[in-house]
């Protein structure tokens, strides 16, 4: 059975060794890479499918670029906090993370909320939903330029395949520019599971006419 690649980043040993015996411990996932720093993962050359970021890291680096690392290679991230500091919950989600658990939850809800990512689901916890809440800048997901232009051909019909050509753009491109979509949308109470969904939004932010 194929397994799903699991990269944590963490600067806690104990917690990274924790968790990777909790998953590992799940067939159909196994952790390939741990680092203490988004740096040191991505150095270590591991593969991954999902990717458990810490936000708080004695590195320094800030969540978004964190984020970004992951994201820019098509793995989606999900957020792994004690959820004790909502602007970097919110600087997350900007940076297009799928989903926030704290490191509190019980392991069935940990496994759950990585099943979930993996497919292509956005994980929107209390502690996620309270930040946005009190960021009044960030109800109004906003999606970048090109983000914007896969959400308008997407939503008007075209197939992930005709905005790849249209765009001179990969199909895997298409797929992460939307999967990030779907996460701004749902991060700010405005779900987009399903293509009717997604025109709706396009209409709504002015993206496209209806």
């Amino acid at each position: 059975m194929d397994q799903a690649k699991v990269g944590i980043v963490d600067d806690h040993p104990a917690l990274i060794l924790g968790t990777s015996v909790l998953i590992n411990a799940h067939p159909g996932l196994v952790v390939t890479g741990t680092g203490a720093s988004a740096a040191a993962l991505l150095a270590s050359g591991a593969s991954y499918d999902i990717v458990l970021l810490d936000l708080i890291l004695a590195d320094g680096a800030r969540t978004a670029g964190n984020v970004s690392a992951f994201v820019s290679r098509g793995v989606p991230v999900l957020a792994y906090t004690s959820g004790d500091r909502p602007e970097l919950i919110r600087e997350a989600g900007r940076a297009g993370v799928m989903g926030v658990i704290r490191k509190s939850e019980p392991p069935k809800r940990l496994i759950a909320a990585i099943h979930a990512v993996l497919r292509g689901e956005v994980v929107v916890s209390p502690d996620w939903a309270a930040a946005i809440d009190t960021d009044d800048e960030f109800v109004t997901a906003q999606l970048t330029a090109r983000e914007a232009e896969v959400l308008a051909l997407y939503a008007s019909g075209e197939t992930a395949e005709r905005v790849a050509q249209r765009l001179y753009i990969s199909r895997v491109t298409v797929i992460d520019h939307i999967r990030r979509i779907r996460a701004k949308y749902a991060a700010v109470d405005r779900t987009a599971i399903n293509k009717v969904d997604l025109y709706q939004r396009a209409v709504e932010d002015g993206i496209i006419r209806p």
